[in-house]
């Protein structure tokens, strides 16, 4: 769950266990969050190191070595951050946020959202250009404007716009207003 985890609303009880990274919504990299049912905890293999066995860490607290402090304070604050917020606000504003990324995406003829519609991400936006080389420029251009890391992962290409939970409307206005103009030069 590490790129949509309090993205959306979710009903987190119908999960044994859940595991994420907390690079993109949470926290710092280097750092994961699991929460996992005692009783599916108790299932886990024997043979694994101690270390490695979710058990160990239900048994103990979470303390069976000392902790990442650095990043369990980060990850602290930024739930202080949601709480402040509000989930059910995070959410709404998550679902803005990429409405009007998709409403360029599906209101033209020019870019081509990758992912089917009703399996679209909050967090991170796909699309495609009619070439390559117009993605390459568009990177390009976009960098030069001050919006960097836009190239989509390099398995699949294209353009991916990630706007994690602390991503801000105004850089979501930005690439919007961008997009546009591009297209109306390019298109």
């Amino acid at each position: 769950m590490s790129s949509d985890i309090l993205s959306c609303e979710r009903d987190y009880s119908k999960f044994a266990m859940f595991y994420a990274g907390a690079q993109k919504n949470l926290g710092p990299s280097g750092m994961a969050v699991v929460a996992i049912r005692k009783e599916f905890a108790e299932k886990g293999s024997t043979t694994i190191p101690t270390m490695l066995q979710y058990r160990t860490y239900v048994d103990e607290n979470s303390l069976y070595n000392t902790p990442p402090t650095w990043g369990i304070y980060i990850f602290g604050e930024t739930m202080k951050w949601v709480k402040k917020m509000g989930k059910e606000n995070l959410f709404k504003l998550n679902a803005e946020k990429a409405k009007k990324i998709y409403d360029v995406i599906d209101g033209s003829g020019f870019y081509r959202g990758t992912a089917l519609k009703e399996y679209r991400s909050n967090m991170n936006v796909t699309w495609r250009l009619p070439t390559e080389e117009l993605e390459a420029q568009f990177i390009k251009e976009a960098a030069a404007a001050g919006m960097k890391s836009l190239k989509g992962h390099r398995s699949v290409g294209g353009i991916r716009a990630s706007i994690y939970n602390a991503f801000p409307m105004a850089g979501v206005d930005c690439l919007v207003d961008f997009m546009k103009e591009f297209e109306k030069k390019n298109g």
